[in-house]
């Protein structure tokens, strides 16, 4: 067949322009472009002010959380903030590191991890506003998410603090909170009221 006669047959053509394109996509994603944020963070004042100030949008203890996760898999995070860390879960990054509490953080980090973190990418647009939508996160606990008029996410009652994060093929939602259930969240109330009759 010659030239002319390939270029003339359309089925020809368009498998020859179907390959090309497919080529040209593949390179490209082979490429892997860095990271762009999907979609604005909350718009409130203190994720404003958080988001010029922070270097780290996650904190020390959410980079620490991701480390643990696949980077090449579609994961939700719904990530405590570092104040959530630290209120909720009594985790100061200072002395967390110590010989003798570090095998106690990375197991609290890990049940935290379980409990907040969903097997597939759901950026805050996929959340309609006043309907809830319902999910199971990796360790079977269910998740109840919604989204407010503001933007903000909801899940299981603790608004996010910022949304759409994307940390390589995982998107992370900064919380106000830690998402867990109802026994972990025992655990620790019981162990905050020790501390205070200690005192």
């Amino acid at each position: 067949m010659s030239r002319t006669r390939i270029l003339r047959n359309p089925i020809v053509f368009v498998f020859g322009f179907v390959s090309i394109s497919c080529f040209v996509i593949l390179t490209i994603s082979i490429l892997r472009l860095p990271d762009i944020p999907l979609g604005p963070y909350v718009a409130t004042k203190a994720s404003r002010k958080a988001s010029q100030n922070d270097k780290l949008p996650i904190g020390k203890f959410g980079e620490l959380t991701l480390e643990m996760l696949p980077e090449d898999l579609p994961f939700t995070v719904f990530l405590p903030s570092e104040r959530a860390f630290a209120r909720d879960l009594r985790l100061r990054w200072k002395d967390s590191l110590s010989p003798e509490k570090m095998n106690d953080t990375y197991a609290i980090i890990s049940r935290v991890l379980g409990f907040s973190t969903v097997p597939r990418s759901i950026a805050s647009d996929n959340v309609p506003i006043g309907k809830e939508l319902s999910y199971d996160s990796i360790s079977g606990f269910t998740l109840w998410l919604s989204k407010e008029e503001d933007g903000a996410v909801v899940v299981n009652g603790v608004r996010s603090e910022r949304v759409d994060v994307r940390r390589k093929a995982s998107v992370v939602h900064v919380m106000d909170g830690v998402v867990m259930d109802a026994e972990f969240q025992q655990a620790f109330q019981t162990e905050e009221e020790e501390d205070w009759v200690k005192e």
